[in-house]
């Protein structure tokens, strides 16, 4: 498979400045893999596609508010710095992004307040854009991390060029967001609200949750032609016993099981073994699924629309068949529906 096999023609106006109006009304597009058929519902109607003791599996991770913006020592440069991970919480170490980068220089120190209770120094090069940073802060770890939430700005994807507006805090997240530690949502689950959550309860379905905490390299654009020469990113993923055992049982009983989103399929296609059984999992994944791949535990997945050449559509190209994928994004572009991670959904059985 080459990088080139996963390119289509996609009109800028088709990638969602803002979210629906309401989450689960947004359009959602159903592919059925057995007919290769498809049919075009609001999000709502998902629970339609599902009986009781069908499972849906969530990634509960929470994005944390990761773009700040600094003025470099003496010459006061406005500086965007983008935080990915926490290296050292006792230093106050963390890896970021900075832009613009030929202007960040190890010695360098960033200013956050005015009051310079907040202040980075540089303390390392990483890569092109991405440098160390050790924070200086008067006052306690909370403290420090209520400073960093208090200054950070909800990081939205660069391709939204509007600025960020208050109701984004809420709605680049997911309701069952829980633990802290993606610069990135988990874009299919913005589309569950409680009212659908309670439908899908009522009607007896169960849900799971793992965590995976995205980062930015689900944005990072495939520099090869042959795909088995592309990195991914590690990000971070966490499934407990309890989880695991619910997911095992929906996979042992034949039911129906659901993963929402890349992300979650990513967690799940990491921790699953060879007699297809989800085991508990704490660690990092740099995994990268691509046709051909086996999947060993979801088969429905929900996702949005993604972008030319990414990495998410071909994930779900190994899930649905790269010819029928390819198919119903000439259809998506054909019908408007909205793409990335505002956009609208798939449902995929």
């Amino acid at each position: 498979m080459k990088t080139s096999d996963f390119n289509f023609d996609l009109p800028a106006e088709l990638l969602a400045e803002h979210p629906s109006e309401h989450r689960d009304e947004a359009r959602l597009m159903v592919l059925n893999r057995k007919t290769e058929t498809i049919e075009h519902k609001l999000f709502k109607d998902v629970v339609d596609y599902f009986d009781e003791k069908d499972l849906f599996i969530f990634n509960n991770t929470k994005v944390f508010p990761a773009r700040l913006y600094g003025n470099k020592e003496k010459t006061g440069a406005k500086i965007e710095v983008f935080l990915l991970r926490e290296l050292d919480k006792e230093t106050r170490v963390w890896d970021v992004l900075v832009d613009p980068a030929r202007k960040i220089r190890i010695g360098n120190k960033l200013f956050f307040t005015e009051d310079e209770s907040l202040v980075a120094e540089v303390i390392d090069n990483t890569t092109s854009r991405g440098r160390t940073l050790r924070f200086l802060f008067d006052g306690s770890y909370d403290e420090f991390r209520t400073k960093l939430k208090e200054l950070g700005e909800t990081p939205l994807p660069k391709y939204i060029k509007r600025a960020v507006e208050p109701e984004d805090a809420e709605r680049y997240q997911t309701i069952y967001a829980k633990i802290e530690g993606a610069v990135a949502a988990p874009t299919a689950g913005l589309h569950f609200s409680k009212h659908l959550m309670k439908k899908l309860e009522i009607k007896g379905i169960d849900f799971a949750e793992v965590t995976l905490h995205v980062g930015l390299g689900t944005f990072n654009p495939i520099e090869v032609e042959d795909l088995s020469k592309h990195k991914m990113e590690s990000e971070e993923i966490i499934i407990d016993e309890k989880n695991a055992d619910i997911i095992n049982k929906a996979v042992d009983a034949h039911r129906r099981v659901c993963a929402v989103g890349t992300t979650t399929m990513r967690a799940l296609e990491t921790s699953v073994s060879s007699n297809k059984k989800i085991s508990a999992f704490n660690g990092w994944t740099n995994k990268f699924i691509y046709p051909p791949h086996d999947f060993g535990v979801a088969n429905s997945m929900i996702t949005n629309f993604h972008t030319p050449k990414s990495t998410l559509l071909m994930m779900i190209a190994a899930f649905a068949g790269r010819e029928f994928i390819m198919h119903a994004y000439e259809e998506a572009v054909k019908e408007q529906y909205k793409f990335y991670s505002y956009g609208d959904a798939m449902l995929i059985l």
